[in-house]
């Protein structure tokens, strides 16, 4: 046992004609093509068997549903389209018209993207012009279709939005139908997942470079056999008893449903995606190992933080060798922000967590200067390369963050476009304003997750109907047994990432040979984990045919990621430790508890489900009384007095603690210690910092000063000042207005503009001038009066932006770089990126998240004060970084810094890709679609706000 403490016209707007196509994808299309007419003939030939009558009853609108649901997903529900309707979408395009799509496939798109135009004046009454009825059941009257693949359930689809409804009499009927309609939605996407899940995307789409890559990604992260993920299955009822044996049996049904809908395809064209035809491929069956594969993925991408104790140690390093020793850790401290009390926190509580030196010496394992090879995302390792054969990992980065080189390739394959979900920014918010401080007398609550713009979307809608299940909101197709996050009879919960520490590195000392290694003073072999894949070319990728051996390497600890020397040349290999490495589909149990309406009856029980979800999620909950938040996660209890922040001995006597190998547990961080809160007067998350003393996971650099969930904040904050109310309306604005955003100029204007003083030269002026209009006016990125989803028009402030877009990387070196020297300000950026647009970048909507934002906050605050003017930091820097420490200096070097901005023009900035032909900063900043289909949907324009996302406006509670 684990230890532990215990096209369709919506709104305003209809959606624009002929969607934009890439060049690298016009030739897959038009083969397509080609092979959906030729199916057409299948189609005019084959007659649809009838409907199996009903056997579940079908409960009416509103039934269980305390009522004040509401929620959104763009593009749409449906993801399949079949021969005929790919053909129909690609004749539309060809003919110049408005896109034909499938029903219900972007008849969300309006709704959503419209909220940019409704901001700052949005009215309660004009709320359901952006989010839909999200109430159990379909009203009278709006019943699509009803079916039933099975006896003892049945399925019913809305005409609105084509939403599953899911009525079973069993437990099993639920599931079963879940697995059905999560088919019928997302067949050929959940079986891209299931490939990339299992590192064999290339087997299935191709040998592109793009997706071997991926395969390789997913290969190190979490390399599985298939006796490995039979092992989890076989573990849930022995470690959770009944609760386990369930999960078990839920995913078993789940395939059997998603199964019954691939036998129908195989023999019914109508409902075979028409991308297989495209791929070569028909679907295979699915097996329960598929659904434990995908949950890996899952936890690898979303619920992990922590790993990079090597690439940290690697900064340190440079940053000792610029300053000395001590100087050297002192400056190292400064940009790390392990755990910065001037940080925003979700909860103000204190919730001691890795508070540890990072310098405690009980194992510590620092490599040796240059001695590191990193081994790039599951390359061969038989015969790893030495160091000075390979580019080191700062090298990449530095030429990644030049834009020289892509971690994933952009090759227009289904690898470059998955990798979106892999390498994307996070924006998922939430935000909750308690009953005290709501105009109802009741909670709200604006909330979801962000997981990227794809067609069909990663996630998908179900609402879940049967014995111990009530529950309507978004999953993950292929793992859809449960309702991911979304709302039970009458409350609601949704998650942001937490990206706390859940993965260490281990140093395993060699012995013999490179795959050797000392544990508990044996030597002992390490695993050889290998998978090869074979690919032929297809429609959509000519890649000649070949194969790909991957191999990695696991101890006991976990999987080698890299290798090097420790101690003046003894040598290691480094091994990723992760919490949840073996267990990842024992979230299952947390998520089937919050979708059971016999669980969840308050803030106190919906923590202890939470706390069954073992991935690191910041999980918030309302209900018409109460407001919650608590971090779930496994948070591993170290061994005593070694660092939270490097590499630890991995020979035994520094294991995490009460560690089982076999069984692949450890002690976790018990539930008490969880940040965590019930009823303070609101709560907000946007992948911020949890809590005081919960320190920043070692990869999180940017959990400093400034972070954007201030943004969000500082609006809640003026409309609950002097006692005022807050209504629904007024919390959706608040969200929305800091979508759209810039943290530097809302943030840190005033004090660059401080810092530059009064500068006689009139382009600077000039330049602060419009600066200074674009802060007085909110720091948007937006343009009010456009009225063409597909059209990016042009921001107000343009030239602002432009200006602050070019300066911004001048800025940092010209701040930072004379002070920490050239190798230890790149060794820097390996781990915090600038942020932001910068010149050269390919067009991709900003998130500010990760940037050096908090730096320049404190770095000029400290100087500044220093000099008189204003308060120096509350955790003030070892030293001031701008100017040396001299006001004046720092005052000429931003000064210079501006003044070569403006000699940037917009094409330099914003003139790649598909902006080369518009280069300015709406175009460059849109948001746009990830299409893992044959169908693709236009940009739209720059928000910054979840995915999928829920209005919660409850007002009762319904009886137990």
């Amino acid at each position: 046992m684990r230890v532990s403490g215990i096209g369709l016209c919506v709104g305003k707007r209809v959606l624009a004609p002929a969607p934009r196509v890439t060049p690298t994808r016009r030739a897959a299309a038009a083969l397509y093509v080609t092979l959906a007419l030729l199916a057409l003939l299948a189609l005019a030939l084959f007659a649809l068997a009838p409907a199996a009558d009903a056997q579940a009853p079908v409960q009416p609108y509103g039934t269980n549903d305390a009522g004040g649901f509401r929620n959104v997903l763009p593009a749409g529900e449906n993801g399949l389209d079949n021969a005929q309707q790919l053909a129909e979408f690609e004749a539309s395009k060809e003919k110049g018209e408005e896109a034909k799509y499938p029903p219900h496939f972007a008849n969300q798109l309006p709704l959503y993207a419209d909220l940019l135009y409704a901001s700052p004046t949005l009215t309660h009454e004009q709320i359901p012009d952006y989010y839909k009825d999200a109430t159990f059941g379909v009203k009278e009257g709006d019943v699509a279709s009803q079916e039933s693949p099975r006896s003892d359930v049945t399925i019913v689809r809305d005409k609105a939005f084509g939403v599953p409804h899911i009525y079973a009499t069993t437990r099993g009927g639920v599931m079963f139908g879940a697995g059905y309609a999560g088919a019928q939605d997302r067949l050929f996407l959940m079986d891209a997942i299931r490939h990339l899940a299992r590192a064999e995307l290339s087997y299935f789409a191709g040998g592109a470079a793009s997706n071997r890559a991926m395969d390789r990604a997913q290969w190190l992260a979490a390399p599985y056999t298939e006796a490995d993920l039979q092992w989890q299955i076989e573990n849930l009822p022995r470690e959770y008893g009944r609760a386990g044996t369930q999960a078990i049996e839920d995913a078993k049904e789940l395939v059997a449903g998603i199964n019954a809908y691939i036998d129908e395809a195989l023999v019914d064209p109508n409902k075979m995606p028409a991308e297989y035809a495209g791929l070569g491929k028909t679907p295979e069956a699915w097996k329960l190992t598929d659904v434990i594969a995908e949950t890996s993925l899952i936890s690898g991408l979303f619920g992990k933080g922590g790993g990079a104790e090597v690439r940290s140690a690697l900064v340190l390093e440079a940053f000792e060798k610029h300053f000395g020793r001590s100087a050297g850790r002192s400056a190292w401290k400064d940009f790390r922000e392990q755990d910065d009390p001037e940080a925003p926190t979700t909860v103000a509580k204190a919730f001691p967590y890795e508070t540890g030196s990072p310098f405690a010496r009980a194992g510590l394992a620092m490599p040796d200067p240059e001695s590191v090879t990193f081994l790039d995302d599951g390359e061969e390792l038989a015969a790893p390369a030495p160091a000075a054969a390979r580019p080191s990992y700062t090298e990449r980065r530095r030429a990644l963050s030049a834009g020289a080189m892509q971690a994933i390739p952009d090759d227009g394959a289904l690898g470059s476009l998955l990798a979106g979900a892999r390498l994307g920014g996070h924006a998922s918010n939430w935000e909750l304003v308690s009953p005290a401080h709501s105009a109802t007398g009741h909670s709200l609550a604006v909330m979801g997750p962000q997981i990227g713009y794809y067609t069909p979307e990663l996630l998908m809608e179900e609402d879940l109907h049967g014995p111990g299940i009530d529950a309507r909101g978004a999953a993950g197709p292929g793992v859809n047994a449960y309702v991911f996050l979304g709302h039970g009879r009458d409350y609601a919960w949704s998650i942001t990432s937490a990206e706390a520490d859940n993965v260490d590195t281990f140093a395993e000392i060699l012995c013999g040979d490179e795959f050797h290694y000392l544990y508990k003073g044996r030597c002992v072999p390490m695993e050889r984990l290998e998978r090869t894949n074979s690919w032929t070319p297809n429609a959509s990728d000519h890649t000649p045919p070949g194969s790909e051996r991957l191999v990695v390497y696991r101890t006991v600890h976990g999987i080698v990621y890299a290798r090097g020397t420790i101690n003046h040349g003894v040598p290691v290999a480094f091994a990723s430790a992760r919490t949840t490495y073996f267990h990842e589909y024992d979230s299952a149990i947390g998520f089937s508890e919050l979708n059971d309406p016999g669980f969840v009856t308050g803030p106190q029980s919906f923590e202890q489900a939470v706390a069954h979800v073992n991935y690191g999620f910041n999980f918030a909950y309302v209900s018409a009384n109460h407001v919650a938040y608590y971090l779930s996660g496994w948070y591993p209890q170290r061994a005593p007095k070694t660092s939270p922040a490097f590499p630890i001995l991995g020979t035994g006597e520094y294991d995490w603690q009460s560690f089982d190998p076999a069984q692949h547990t450890e002690s976790v961080l018990g539930f008490a210690a969880h940040p965590q809160a019930i009823d303070p007067a609101f709560l907000v998350s946007w992948n911020n910092k949890q809590a005081p003393r919960f320190a920043a996971a070692d990869d999180r650099y940017s959990w400093g000063s400034l972070y954007r969930m201030q943004l969000i904040r500082s609006f809640i904050e003026s409309d609950l000042s002097g006692g005022k109310k807050m209504g629904l309306a007024a919390l959706i604005t608040a969200m929305d207005e800091a979508a759209t955003q810039d943290i530097r100029i809302v943030a840190l204007w005033p004090l660059l503009k401080r810092a530059l003083g009064t500068p006689s030269d009139p382009r600077l002026q000039n330049a602060m001038a419009q600066l200074e209009a674009w802060y007085a006016d909110g720091g948007h990125r937006r343009d009010e009066t456009n009225t063409s989803i597909s059209s990016p028009g042009t921001y107000q402030h343009n030239e602002a932006i432009t200006i602050m877009d070019a300066w911004w990387p001048k800025l940092l070196e010209a701040e930072f770089r004379p002070a920490l020297g050239g190798e230890a300000f790149a060794s820097l950026q390996t781990m915090l990126g600038f942020g932001a647009p910068y010149p050269g970048a390919e067009p991709a909507p900003p998130d500010f998240a990760d940037g050096w934002y908090g730096y320049v906050s404190k770095d000029l605050r400290d100087l500044l004060a220093a000099n008189g003017e204003g308060s120096a930091a509350a955790a003030p820097y070892s030293r001031a970084y701008c100017g040396g420490g001299s006001l004046p200096a720092c005052t000429q070097a931003l000064r210079s810094s501006l003044l070569e901005a403006l000699s940037v023009t917009p094409a330099q900035i914003y003139g790649h890709g598909e902006c080369a032909g518009n280069a300015q900063a709406s175009c460059f900043d849109e948001n746009r679609w990830v299409s893992a289909s044959a169908l693709s949907v236009p940009p739209f324009p720059f928000q910054n706000r979840p995915t999928f996302q829920q209005t919660v406006e409850l007002t009762r509670t319904l009886p137990r």
